[in-house]
């Protein structure tokens, strides 16, 4: 029989506790309206109702055969939580992979069409042809481009390669290997290497890349050790904002 991984928190107000419940029962697995009523101890009309409604919101879904299932908008704010502590994580990640390579180093989000730089290893006072925090360009270009959308569902693969200076086929081959390397096109005569970030098990949520110029950063295909130290760095901003979003203040109940 289907239970509940954990007890539901309590708010006080009688339909939200309600939804809540429900949300704890699905968070532990896709089920049935008949086991969510079982579950729950809810009627069925009133299950169904609750059930509907978050539906209608997103968040819930249905899976290919008709059960109830987490919606996409709780895994998009899960995903943004995450982010977050990415960016709060950043600073000493970005630091020693500076330190160890003597390259630039920043984490790169997708909005669209846009990337994003969140996080930078550069001291912003002496910023000049660099990324600056919050500077925005297109994101059709270069290996932090390439590695932002490698992951994504068919659909934005499709719009994302349209306009694109990189083809299906160089994003299939930055899946298999699991990174990105070409020319930068921020910083004149410069490279980059970028290497996904990961949250939530598969979902990539932004790019770890560092960029020079030659002979720091070759042109050719970067070497072991340099690749490395980078895959290195993206592992530990997944477990560095993991240990952060663990280490939170505990809800008062």
């Amino acid at each position: 029989m289907k239970v509940m991984t954990q007890q539901p928190r309590i708010s006080g107000v009688g339909v939200l506790d309600k939804a809540s419940v429900l949300l704890s029962i699905v968070e532990s697995g896709p089920a049935t309206l008949a086991e969510l009523v079982a579950v729950s101890g809810l009627t069925r009309p009133t299950a169904h109702r609750i059930a509907q409604a978050l539906e209608r919101l997103d968040l819930l879904t249905r899976d290919d055969r008709g059960r109830f299932v987490l919606g996409v908008r709780l895994g998009n704010i899960a995903v943004e939580a995450q982010r977050d502590r990415l960016v709060r994580a950043a600073v000493p990640v970005l630091a020693d992979l500076t330190s160890l390579t003597g390259l630039d180093a920043r984490i790169l989000r997708r909005r669209g069409e846009k990337q994003i730089c969140i996080a930078t290893s550069v001291d912003p006072d002496s910023l000049t042809d660099w990324l600056p925090i919050g500077t925005a360009r297109p994101a059709k270009a270069g290996a932090a481009s390439q590695v932002l959308l490698a992951w994504e569902e068919p659909e934005e693969l499709y719009d994302g390669l349209r306009g694109a200076r990189f083809t299906a086929a160089q994003l299939a081959l930055v899946r298999r290997r699991g990174w990105a390397h070409g020319p930068d096109g921020a910083v004149p005569d410069a490279y980059s290497i970028a290497v996904p970030v990961r949250a939530g098990g598969d979902r990539v949520v932004c790019a770890l890349v560092v960029t020079g110029r030659t002979p720091r950063m070759p042109a050719t295909e970067p070497g072991r050790a340099l690749l490395g130290a980078v895959i290195d760095g993206a592992s530990r901003l997944c477990d560095a904002s993991a240990r952060a979003g663990s280490a939170g203040p505990r809800p008062v109940r």
